[in-house]
């Protein structure tokens, strides 16, 4: 199984994230937000990175930018809600897609279509 980190400043969705991967048996860590996830990577190198967009210190756009940098083969699965009036969770993930995530899920999704993601981007 998979090394994942995720990233998400809602705790609530990481523990809910934490215990369905933990479920299929993947050892996970989390980090609050990109700066967080940045350093995180960097001392555990994780097999994939399962991130929200929009947080607070450093988003998801930028943290993913960071990490293709740092390992441009990097397995990235970014996700969103959106908020507010001009930033919608499709234009977040489009943007997401253009600088490096592999798959992009739309909030709320299923464990079906998580699982189906991670297949995607580690098998």
């Amino acid at each position: 199984m998979a090394n994942i980190l995720i990233v998400d400043d809602d705790p609530q969705i990481r523990e809910l994230l934490s215990i369905m991967l933990g479920h299929d048996k993947h050892t996970v860590s989390v980090a609050e937000d990109g700066e967080a996830a940045i350093k995180s990577y960097k001392s555990h190198k994780p097999d994939l990175v399962i991130t929200d967009i929009l947080m607070p210190k450093k988003d998801g756009i930028d943290m993913i930018c960071e990490l293709v940098g740092l390992d441009p083969n990097i397995p990235v699965i970014a996700m969103s809600g959106g908020r507010g009036a001009m930033l919608t969770s499709e234009f977040n993930l489009d943007s997401a897609k253009l600088i490096g995530a592999k798959v992009i899920l739309k909030k709320p999704f299923t464990l079906i279509q998580l699982q189906e993601a991670i297949k995607e981007v580690i098998n």
